[in-house]
């Protein structure tokens, strides 16, 4: 990972544990949970285009129990999450170190 502006920006290639590392720096109320918000300036940190159309896509795709947030904790949002991020930002995410 690369540090910019005092957040570590992932890498085309990471495992799913970094993926969450990563995430966890925009989780602003330290709650372990990631809003549609946090996750929008952790999209805007990639300087990605529309980041909160697809922070919103993403929000759509991910938020199983539809209560606005995405939960650490919750393994089957986070699933979804990484498998959004790896179809639609393009970065790959292994759920496992590959060493």
């Amino acid at each position: 990972m690369a540090f910019m502006r005092g957040h570590l920006l992932p890498q085309k290639e990471m495992t799913a544990g970094e993926f969450r590392a990563w995430l966890r720096q925009f989780d602003a109320d330290g709650d372990g949970r990631i809003s549609r918000e946090e996750l929008q300036r952790a999209l805007r940190s990639l300087h990605t285009w529309f980041a909160w159309w697809k922070a919103r896509a993403a929000m759509k795709e991910a938020d199983v129990n539809r209560n606005g947030v995405i939960e650490e904790e919750e393994e089957e949002e986070m699933g979804r999450l990484i498998a959004y991020a790896n179809e639609r930002l393009r970065i790959k995410i292994y759920e496992y170190d590959s060493c």
